[in-house]
């Protein structure tokens, strides 16, 4: 599984990341769709998740994320890899 940050930014008073999870099998695509909470769908067999914040919580808020905003993208790729992973192991 790759997960990469698509987008991000802004969506009225809340912030959005949306990643794109590649290498899924299309049983574990099934299963993420119908079980995870945040908004969801699938462009050419690729999972697409859109999560938003509240701005407290979004993880490039910091003036350490401007500066270092590859280090922070990474780091929630690697976070959102590690979360799918453990979502996965659920799967009957």
């Amino acid at each position: 599984m790759i997960v990469k940050i698509l987008n991000y930014g802004d969506v009225g008073n809340l912030k959005f990341i949306e990643y794109g999870i590649y290498g899924l099998l299309s049983t574990q695509i099934d299963y993420l769709m119908e079980n995870l909470e945040e908004e969801t769908s699938i462009n050419e067999d690729v999972l697409i998740i859109k999560m938003y914040f509240e701005s407290k919580l979004y993880p490039f808020q910091s003036d350490a994320a401007k500066f270092r905003l590859d280090d922070f993208v990474a780091r929630e790729e690697i976070e959102m890899a590690m979360f799918l992973s453990s979502f996965l192991e659920d799967m009957v």
